[in-house]
């Protein structure tokens, strides 16, 4: 992955090798899905969505895997569920030689969202 100034997640997932754009998308189609009011955005010359002001995830293509970053809490409670992939603080790696885990995208991206949700309710309330 380059450090091109990306104008937006078209432009980005447009600058990456070929057999990238599909995993990319689904998982791009998965955060509009789940996050339909969340705003597109480029931050740390990567794709992310934001939502009530706050970053919802990150996901970016490298050699050879795209990552997710949703969050070090979010990796946390993921680690019986995703001991087949590389893991680290707060990101989670998918081989480009396996099937990307779509399902289990959705439940960490449901999962962060929850999280955000308490987060932004609790101050709220304060």
């Amino acid at each position: 992955m380059d450090k091109t100034a990306y104008q937006s997640i078209d432009h980005y997932i447009e600058s990456q090798d070929l057999d990238k754009h599909e995993r990319l998308q689904e998982i791009r189609k998965i955060m509009k899905h789940l996050v339909p009011d969340g705003i597109e955005v480029i931050s740390y010359h990567m794709p992310a969505f934001k939502w009530k002001g706050k970053i919802v995830a990150y996901f970016g293509a490298f050699k050879d895997h795209i990552s997710l970053f949703p969050h070090a809490s979010c990796i946390e409670a993921f680690q019986e569920q995703s001991k087949e992939y590389v893991m680290s603080k707060g990101t989670i790696q998918f081989p480009m030689n396996k099937v990307l885990p779509k399902d289990l995208i959705k439940e960490m991206i449901q999962f962060r969202i929850h999280e955000m949700d308490v987060q932004y309710t609790s101050k709220k309330s304060k």
